[in-house]
């Protein structure tokens, strides 16, 4: 497969958001023929069942952005040593109705940034195990924990440190494998 388009969506809705500037770095890195595109989740409501029965407009056009995409790579600050709510609300958007899982053999990796030492890797866990539920098949290394430093991402996602953007090359690198990996599988169930 050389043609992809790999959606992003980050876990934080701060304007503010370091976890975004990571995305645009993501963004800039990406090798000729990928295409990284934002799925955006601020303007989803609360999920709650009784929507099963008629989604609104926003949360259809969230999952067919999902069902577009050839993967997803979630980009997640950690909140209370787990996942943002407002990310938990759209994975469960994602989930429903029931069968209809948007993450159900969608490639998908974990990456996130914090001034912490240990990054993200908390929140990643918890994400990890999420997505395992979704039957996503979610790339398991390079693990993506990034400490962030004082100018280490642009606002438009250049990235500053040699060593972090050859990182985010080779993670990137690794995950269009497991793109690339499973394209077989959903052309085949795209086509039946």
């Amino acid at each position: 497969m050389t043609d992809r388009t790999i959606g992003y969506i980050v876990g934080s809705i701060s304007s503010t958001s370091i976890n975004r500037r990571l995305a645009k770095a993501l963004e800039r890195l990406a090798p000729e023929g990928t295409t990284l595109v934002e799925i955006p989740i601020k303007d989803l409501p609360f999920y709650s069942p009784d929507y099963d029965a008629d989604y609104p407009q926003v949360a259809r056009d969230f999952k067919q952005a999902l069902a577009d995409v050839d993967g997803v790579i979630i980009v997640t600050p950690e909140y209370s040593r787990s996942i943002p709510g407002v990310l938990k609300n759209a994975l469960d958007w994602a989930a429903r109705p029931w069968g209809q899982g948007s993450f159900n053999g969608k490639p998908t990796a974990v990456i996130g940034t914090s001034g912490g030492g240990i990054a993200t890797a908390a929140a990643q866990q918890h994400l990890k195990a999420i997505l395992s539920h979704f039957n996503a098949p979610t790339l398991g290394q390079p693990e993506g924990y990034v400490q962030t430093t004082p100018g280490l991402f642009t606002e438009d996602g250049e990235v500053t440190n040699e060593q972090t953007a050859e990182f985010l090359t080779a993670y990137l690198e690794a995950f269009l494998a497991l793109v690339d990996r499973y394209a077989p599988a959903r052309e085949a169930a795209v086509a039946a």
